[in-house]
Formats: C-alpha cells, sequence, structure tokens
C-alpha cells in the first residue's frame, strides 16, 4: 500500500503585522493509500492547520507535501490536487451554496465541465454513498445538522477525491449526528476502498481507526493504533485529552486490584473484560 499523502519536514507560521508565530515545525508524516487515520488534538495543537496543508489551502514556509507525488507548492497543479484531495469542514452551512441536495452536490462536478449525464451519475452515486438518496429534492436548510454535513460529504464524493480530508466535522452535532457523520467515514473507508483522515478531539470516534495521531503544540506525541495509544493514559491527560470511558473504567478497576484485561475501547471488548475477571475471581 503506497502513501497518499507524504509531509516532509515542514514548517508553517501565522503572520500579521504584530506578531509571527509557528504552528508547525519541522512536521513529517505520511497517509497510506486506502487508510483511515484519526487526529487528535487540544485547540491550538496544529490538527487544523495540518488539514489545510494536506490539500493545499495552506502552502508550507519550509518543506514539502506531497500529494500522490505531486508538490502542493506546485501551482500548475493545484486543481488536480484539490480533487485528489477534498476537504470538510466543521459546519456545513459554509459548504452548502445551492437551494435544492442534488444541486448542491452537481456544483462541483459542473465546475470541472462534466457532460451532464456523467454529473448526474456522480451525483445519484454520492448521495447513496451517504444515505441521503431520498433528500435530493430537499432545501438543505431544512435538514438536521447531520444530515447537512452528509450533503457536505456528498458533495466532495462527487469530484471523486481518492482522499477526503474532514477537519472536526463533528464538532457543531448532537450525539446523533455525529454518530451519522462516524459511520459514514467508515463505511466511505471500509466499503469504498476512500483514505480518510478524519480530525476531531471526540474520543470514541477514533475507536474503528487504522491509526491514531495525537499532536500537541505543532507536534506528534503519539502514533499507533487506537488501543495501543488509547491505553497510555498518562500522556493523553498531560495533553489535555480525555480518555475513552471505557478504558478509564478498566484502569481504575485494574488499579484496584482487578485482574483485567485495559487494551480495550468499545462497551462490547469492556463487558467481556469485566465478565472475565469476574470469572477468573470467582475460580
Amino acid at each position: 500500500m503506497d502513501n497518499i499523502i507524504e509531509v516532509k519536514d515542514v514548517t508553517f507560521k501565522y503572520c500579521n503585522s504584530e506578531v509571527e508565530k509557528t504552528v508547525i515545525k519541522n512536521f513529517n508524516i505520511a497517509f497510506k493509500r486506502g487508510s483511515f487515520t484519526v487526529i487528535l488534538g487540544k485547540n491550538g495543537s496544529g490538527k487544523s492547520t495540518l488539514a489545510k496543508l494536506l490539500n493545499g489551502l495552506y502552502k508550507p514556509d519550509s518543506g514539502d507535501v506531497l500529494v500522490d507525488g505531486v508538490n502542493t507548492k506546485d501551482e500548475t497543479s493545484e486543481i488536480d490536487i484539490k480533487r485528489k484531495v477534498g476537504m470538510v469542514f466543521q459546519n456545513p452551512d459554509n459548504q452548502l451554496i445551492a437551494s435544492i441536495v442534488e444541486e448542491d452536490v452537481a456544483f462541483g462536478p459542473e465546475n470541472l465541465g462534466l457532460e451532464p449525464e456523467i454529473i448526474r451519475e456522480r451525483v445519484d452515486t454520492a448521495l447513496k454513498s451517504v444515505g441521503m438518496s431520498k433528500f435530493s429534492k430537499s432545501t438543505p436548510h431544512h435538514l438536521s445538522g447531520g444530515q447537512k454535513q452528509r450533503i457536505a460529504i456528498a458533495g466532495i464524493l462527487a469530484m471523486k477525491p481518492d482522499c477526503i480530508v474532514l477537519d472536526e466535522p463533528t464538532a457543531m452535532l448532537d450525539p446523533k449526528g455525529r454518530a451519522e457523520i462516524v459511520k459514514t467515514v467508515e463505511k466511505l473507508n471500509k466499503e469504498e476502498n476512500m483514505t480518510v483522515i478524519l480530525i476531531t478531539h471526540f474520543m470514541e470516534e477514533a475507536q474503528n481507526a487504522d491509526r491514531v495521531v495525537v499532536m500537541n503544540e505543532g507536534s506528534i506525541v503519539a502514533d499507533g493504533t487506537p488501543k495501543d495509544v488509547f491505553c497510555d493514559i498518562d500522556l493523553l491527560k498531560s495533553v489535555n485529552l480525555d480518555v475513552p470511558q471505557t478504558t478509564e473504567l478498566l484502569h481504575r478497576l485494574k488499579n484496584g486490584g482487578a485482574n483485567i484485561k485495559t487494551n480495550v475501547i468499545s462497551i462490547e471488548e469492556a463487558d467481556e473484560a469485566i465478565a472475565r475477571a469476574l470469572h477468573l475471581e470467582e475460580i
């Protein structure tokens, strides 16, 4: 499995007339094609800046970001890069521009100059992929937050990107809306082999990812499987991140003397671990 995106020794600074702030410094990371990566970090950790670097919205002050081998600094390839790496932002209202759902999803393909029959096919496929086909004739502002965000994702999918980067897409949603979006991106990754990079601060959204990356002050402080990363409770708390409730519970039980496995995340796995520990105590 080759890399779809490579970030090499990247430094990025925000500058204004009064202050210059380095947000990311000498940063290195690569994302494999078809993978599902979750990037966690508190506000100000640099994760949203990284998201914008990944598809060329921001250009590095030094170092390089390569998308399928093409440098994002190459102005002649800017459109191709944005076709390969689609972006979904926190507020879906900022990405919805048409008065009818299907027209909104068609906006991107239309701007590519595609034939009407191809656009129709892409719109139908994209809406089906996010489970929103029956809302194709609806007005976006009548939809729930989670439904709006799924329409925003469909608009990106209609461009047929190789990778989709979601920058805190669930931050403004209720638990039901968050669950809808996480289910949608997991489906895109597993069933359509789309590379997914999900940036969030909700720990539970990472449990089914292939990889979890934790950022703090513009650097990577942890990088591994969800189970490996979430087991390091001291590290997570040191960078002001919440620990998954299941992990916290199992660690408390272990610290209280229980002979229990702690490298689990899901509720189902926690149930099994507790039941096994109780069975061992009875023996």
